[in-house]
């Protein structure tokens, strides 16, 4: 009975092990690859599969989900002959899974290797300055060389990214100073530009304040000539509204005359020839008084003004100098 026992054992572990070897459960995102005595058979999808045991076997398993590969920085010559160090990032897919297994030995190596060539051929193209400013450029060419490529591996490469662009040391100090050179010269000219613009703002300043001060002093003038315009024709009015006669004429006269002849300098003073008249009219007024008329005996009371024309001119007296 034991060997009986023995056999059923083996049996039920053979069994076991078959339906294992049977059921195969694939991931979501993932595939496999079925190989019939080494020969491919069909791809397994996503969820559960049966297969023939000990005679379909899986060939390999692959993620379809989109990875992320980070390759080493790789020296690159440029055009003006500079070594400069380029990490690249490459986002690819797989969407054959066949292809990926049996069209290409090892695509994560094939793509390397693929995108370090392609990268020194963009870059021996230009030189060091259009490198550090390209990066959109490089990257678009380095996507469509790698994706043309490796469409028949069943890749498709979504994106690729310059990671790093790193020039030789002694380019990077000349880089610093020339931008340290830029950065002082557009301090400097935005320096000048604001002064000029400062200048310029107090010119425009100090000119519409002049225009101001200018008008403001034409106004007045106009206003102070039109007070006295108006003085001259209120007190002309009220003269002519008063009828007034010779004598206060003459009076009024007399009691400018020191005003008139204020001051050193005022040799030469003008008395109209009208003044002639009144004169004789205020000396007759005043005869009357006494001695203080200045009345001669024989010239009927007048003054010794001697007598003056009544043409329409007037007489310069020369003002006695005082010494």
């Amino acid at each position: 009975m034991e060997p009986v026992i023995i056999v059923l054992i083996i049996l039920v572990v053979l069994v076991f092990i078959a339906l294992i070897k049977t059921i195969q459960v694939i991931p979501q995102a993932s595939a496999a690859i079925v190989e019939r005595f080494g020969r491919y058979t069909r791809t397994l999808n996503a969820g559960l599969n049966i297969v023939v045991p000990f005679i379909d076997t899986i060939r390999n398993r692959i993620d379809l989900r989109e990875q992320v590969v980070p390759f080493p920085p790789q020296p690159v010559i440029t055009q003006d002959n500079l070594v400069v160090n380029i990490d690249t990032v490459i986002y690819y897919q797989v969407t054959d899974a066949r292809a990926a297994t049996y069209e290409v030995a090892s695509y994560i190596q094939a793509i390397e290797q693929l995108t370090v060539t392609t990268l020194r051929n963009i870059i021996g193209g230009m030189d060091l300055e259009r490198t550090l400013t390209s990066r959109e450029e490089i990257n678009a060419a380095l996507r469509g060389v790698l994706d043309e490529a490796t469409g028949k591996w069943g890749i498709r490469v979504n994106r690729v990214e310059l990671k790093a662009i790193e020039p030789p040391t002694s380019i990077q100090d000349s880089m610093e100073k020339q931008m340290r050179a830029d950065r002082d010269k557009r301090a400097a000219i935005l320096t000048a530009e604001g002064t000029r613009q400062a200048a310029i703002l107090t010119a425009e300043g100090e000119k519409q304040s002049q225009i101001l001060r200018a008008e403001g002093e034409a106004k007045a003038a106009a206003l102070r000539a039109e007070g006295e315009a108006q003085a001259v024709r209120t007190v002309f009015e009220a003269i002519h509204a008063g009828d007034p006669d010779q004598k206060l004429l003459s009076y009024q006269y007399l009691q400018m005359l020191p005003k008139i002849a204020e001051g050193d300098a005022n040799k030469l003073w003008i008395v109209p020839s009208e003044i002639g008249d009144a004169l004789k009219g205020l000396s007759g007024a005043m005869g009357n008084f006494g001695p203080l008329g200045g009345g001669q005996p024989g010239n009927g009371g007048n003054s010794s003004v001697p007598p003056q024309n009544n043409g329409p001119y007037t007489e310069r007296r020369e003002k006695p100098s005082i010494d």
